[in-house]
């Protein structure tokens, strides 16, 4: 089995746990990739009689014949490894060591149970839809994908902008707001629904287009196709605004064109069995919980 590990920022306090996922591993007959930012801050060393640790930087050095890629950290770390990953089809297996955990579902407590299922392959591969970015203009390298959303957002105290939003080149609506976002099935319970978009199923072929604070009261998100091509023209006072993919943004002017469709592939995310998608939302956003007491 061939196992990458990968992280943006570990505490120096979970060290203990890193080291007792790597004492799992060894357990087995395992090549492991580890992420050269872990391997110096924390100094690992390889373990007599086992594989040495293989230290890797970029999604070039990593190949489909790798089984799974660890991500230890929380959702945002899931985001960041989907960028490594590409379209190599490795699928992710999150380890929360973050707050909500959408993402990265797993406790650090199931480090055992989780290797176990990875080596017998007892686990559940989800598909999950990208979306793709294209602009007039070269922006986010040769990453132009996001797995949780598209966002067009105002500068910092900028006065609001209208977004003229087109959906397979028909005119769809303008948006008055201090942005707009595209999101997919999974970014549907991110930075959406905080802007009160709704929860859309993994599995279900759509977008949801929502805005962030309309001026218009009656403006609401929308779910379209997700075979749809969406584009936008933007107009506001200022002259620069930010786009931005999941984590990732950057500072473009206000004439850029912009569209963003499915993309081509799709990433693969490890699913323990005893965790589906309907667990997850009832434990993550404490549905059917009595906080009264």
């Amino acid at each position: 089995m061939k196992v990458a590990i990968y992280s943006r920022g570990v505490d120096l306090d979970q060290q203990q746990s890193l080291n007792a996922l790597l004492a799992e591993l060894n357990r087995y007959d395992t090549t492991i990739y580890v992420f050269e930012d872990l391997l110096v801050k924390f100094s690992l060393t390889n373990p007599p009689d086992k594989t040495p640790l293989i230290p890797f930087n970029y999604f070039s050095e990593l190949h489909n014949s790798i089984d799974c890629l660890i991500s230890l950290g929380g959702d945002g770390t899931v985001l960041d490894a989907i960028t490594l990953v590409g379209d190599t089809h490795i699928p992710v297996l999150g380890i929360n060591y973050g707050r909500l955990g959408f993402l990265a579902s797993i406790s650090k407590d199931e480090l055992s149970l989780m290797v176990d299922a990875l080596v017998n392959r007892t686990y559940v591969i989800e598909k999950r839809t990208l979306l793709h970015l294209d602009s007039n203009v070269p922006i986010f390298g040769a990453t132009p994908f996001a797995l949780n959303e598209f966002a067009i957002h105002k500068r910092d105290t900028s006065p609001m902008i209208k977004i003229h939003t087109y959906l397979n080149g028909e005119f769809l609506n303008s948006y008055w707001a201090d942005g707009l976002i595209v999101a997919t099935p999974t970014g549907s319970t991110g930075y959406n629904m905080s802007c009160n978009g709704p929860i859309i199923f993994p599995d279900a072929a759509s977008f949801v287009i929502t805005p962030v604070a309309p001026h218009n009261l009656n403006v609401r998100s929308i779910i379209v196709p997700d075979s749809s091509v969406i584009s936008f023209e933007i107009e506001g006072r200022t002259e620069e605004l930010i786009c931005a993919l999941d984590a990732r943004k950057e500072i473009v002017g206000k004439h850029i064109e912009l569209a963003v469709k499915k993309e081509n592939f799709v990433v693969h995310f490890i699913r323990l069995n005893e965790n589906s998608y309907l667990s997850t939302l009832r434990t993550k956003l404490t549905w059917g919980l009595d906080k009264r007491n």
